[in-house]
């Protein structure tokens, strides 16, 4: 029994695109061959069990053009004031926009786009998104933070733009710390239209270094946001993520950390937030290769209406990572009958001096709690918006980069608020 479906001529269109693209013909030509092989998986494949991307193959995708006006009117718009002073750099459809960025200094800046170069983590033979990635990748930012540098604060920000036609873009970022470094990075990404935003992001965390990694996913409602992260960590290294999602259509976050050398961490946390028709799958691994290491995940959903929330999580434990020590919680509150979560903890242990858990849980909201604050005069969607927030408070005071946390406070109160 086949577990793609071949979608031949999405596929070749797809294909298509990507031989007219410079560089690195030979890893384009191999993610391609991949691609024709597997098409694009559905929900028999294990790993995408309940996410299908084979729609994807039936819709016309395009290069976007630029569109930097647009986009600067949808940035002045989004909120986020901190972002209007915080080095940045912006990609428009994909392509570096250098009218719209604040470029660091001190820092090691370059572009896939002058130097098209895959790196050696991602593995498209084995990873849908980062198929497409490879095939179609025209641009992305690559950071180099130099050995024992405190770079501050660096937002990648993707900006897509579809007016006629759905347009589609596959930026290519890589992050390199280099020993005793640190980073607080910051990706957001929002728009208008119908589009669909398939970046890539291979990071290197060395010894002694700290990247924190902060992601709020706020694409236009008839976007689709299909992304991988491949993270390694090296001795004493520490990966810190959260990722807030709260945009778009189809929505899928796979992360992939490797935790390389002795005592090292990954804080792989997330929230997500649906309502309407959503569908968002976020989908970690995190290895524990060596010994000593330590990762932590909680993931908070809030769904309502008919959205459909999914949670994959694996722990893997190799043979020589003795004193791992791994916890990992899903947690989901759905707010009407017609909404879904499907959860899949699990564990994967081959040392035996291990400290490692797992768990889920769904419920509602309380009805006691919610009484309680209707009787002292609250509104009901007041009450019901300070309980979910309460809910998620926890899990968005795990980020410890204030102005960082600061922003993903306010786009919940925002989320809440709009739907209050």
């Amino acid at each position: 029994m086949t577990t793609v479906a071949t979608h031949a001529a999405g596929i070749d269109a797809f294909i298509a695109r990507g031989t007219a693209l410079t560089g690195a013909q030979g890893d384009r030509e191999a993610a391609s061959g991949h691609l024709r092989a597997q098409g694009l998986p559905t929900r028999r494949l294990e790993a995408w069990h309940f996410t299908s991307l084979a729609p994807l193959a039936d819709v016309a995708f395009s290069a976007g053009a630029q569109a930097s006006a647009r986009a600067a009117t949808l940035l002045q718009g989004c909120g986020i004031d901190a972002l209007a002073v915080m080095n940045r750099v912006v990609f428009v459809n994909g392509r570096f926009d250098a009218g719209l960025s604040r470029l660091p200094d001190g820092v090691g800046l370059s572009f896939f786009a002058d130097e098209p170069a895959f790196g050696a983590i991602a593995r498209p033979e084995r990873d849908a998104a980062t198929m497409l990635n490879t095939i179609l990748a025209e641009d992305g930012a690559r950071i180099d933070v130099a050995a024992d540098v405190d770079a501050g604060t660096i937002a990648i920000v993707s900006v897509g733009v579809a007016t006629d036609t759905p347009v589609s873009f596959h930026p290519r970022h890589r992050i390199v710390l280099q020993r005793g470094a640190r980073l607080a990075l910051f990706e957001y990404a929002l728009g208008e239209g119908e589009y669909l935003h398939n970046p890539v992001a291979e990071i290197v965390v060395s010894a002694d270094a700290v990247l924190t990694h902060v992601k709020f996913q706020d694409e236009a409602p008839g976007a689709r946001h299909i992304t991988c992260a491949y993270v390694d960590v090296a001795e004493r290294g520490e990966y810190d993520s959260f990722t807030l999602t709260v945009g778009g259509s189809l929505a899928r976050h796979e992360v992939h950390v490797g935790l390389l050398g002795g005592a090292a961490a990954a804080h792989v946390n997330a929230a997500q937030l649906l309502d309407g028709a959503q569908h968002a799958d976020l989908t970690s691994v995190i290895t524990h290769g060596a010994p000593g290491c330590v990762s932590r995940q909680t993931v908070k959903n809030v769904l309502s209406g008919r959205a459909h929330g999914v949670f994959q999580g694996k722990i893997y434990v190799d043979r020589v990572a003795q004193k791992t020590d791994g916890y990992q919680m899903n947690q989901a509150l759905l707010l009407s009958d017609g909404a879904q979560i499907d959860a899949k903890p699990e564990l994967e242990i081959y040392a035996d001096d291990v400290k490692c858990s797992h768990g889920a849980t769904v419920g509602a909201l309380d009805d006691e709690q919610l009484f309680y604050l209707r009787s002292r005069g609250i509104p009901d969607a007041e009450a019901r918006a300070i309980l979910v927030r309460a809910f998620l408070l926890d899990a968005v005071e795990l980020v410890r980069e204030p102005t960082l946390r600061g922003i993903l406070d306010d786009a919940v109160e925002r989320h809440w608020r709009k739907g209050a």
